[in-house]
């Protein structure tokens, strides 16, 4: 037996199933650039949950700055909308701390894969309060 198949793999039924719930709590960075480029991003909105030095250092363009650690009980937001989460990177939970208080709020919330450095890596574009389009280096979480 081989270890990758050490335990079976699920029937095409019950992998399906599965896939399909777990791209609906994730988004692709690679979706959303192509969305941002032809300027179709109805449906959702990007939000940065780390903290607001964080932001100012290097953001996704258009996203919102909402801290995780912020976040009031009401919140002033469109509940129409998608709110998709990031943060640093697969090593932060701070994108998944603030979907979860947004899907406790009653928002609609999707986590970024990778955060901002899967963003980064990908070689996207950032925008940042101390140089437009910034080619900044790595960017303490801050959380």
């Amino acid at each position: 037996m081989t270890n990758a198949l050490r335990f079976p793999a699920a029937d095409p039924q019950t992998a399906a199933t599965h896939f399909a719930a777990e791209l609906a709590f994730e988004a692709d960075p690679d979706d959303v650039h192509r969305d941002l480029q032809e300027g179709n991003t109805q449906g959702y909105v990007l939000v940065e949950t780390r903290a607001p030095e964080a932001f100012a250092q290097a953001r996704i363009p258009g996203a919102i700055n909402l801290p995780y650690r912020d976040l009031p009980e009401r919140l002033d937001l469109d509940p129409s909308l998608v709110y998709i989460c990031y943060c640093e990177s697969f090593q932060c939970n701070a994108a998944t701390k603030g979907a979860l208080a947004l899907a406790q709020r009653g928002f609609r919330v999707k986590r970024l894969s990778g955060g901002i450095s899967a963003w980064r890596e990908a070689g996207y574009p950032v925008e940042s309060d101390q140089l437009v389009g910034a080619g900044v280096s790595k960017v303490a979480c801050h959380c």
